[in-house]
């Protein structure tokens, strides 16, 4: 994952920067091992600095379902919410595409 990511970083790859970090966090979490909670999170917030500058909406979503997803196993649900609501309330169409119905469901359990 690491040479993915420096490349990204250093080449024209750099549009998928942001999804290559939230992958990150996602398998750093799978691992299960101690203190990968806080390093998925530091990934989550690292994958939504590019997507923003990007004006990827998209990527900007999925770094904040991860988020999202992280707060409400920590039973922070009213974080997760702030975290996902403004940025789910930003899209005007394709609420019938897998990411946007995933937010819409991720937003019904936290409520």
């Amino acid at each position: 994952m690491e040479p993915a990511i420096d490349r990204a970083g250093r080449f024209e790859e750099g549009w998928l920067l942001g999804e290559l970090l939230r992958v990150k966090g996602e398998f750093s979490l799978l691992q299960a091992e101690e203190g990968a909670a806080p390093m998925a999170e530091d990934c989550f917030r690292q994958a939504l600095d590019p997507a923003r500058r990007q004006g990827a909406l998209t990527w900007e979503l999925r770094a904040a379902m991860s988020i999202a997803r992280l707060r409400r196993d920590e039973n922070k649900h009213a974080d997760a919410l702030a975290q996902l609501q403004p940025l789910y309330d930003r899209f005007t169409e394709g609420f019938d595409t897998a990411d946007l119905r995933e937010a819409k469901a991720l937003l019904d359990t936290l409520r």
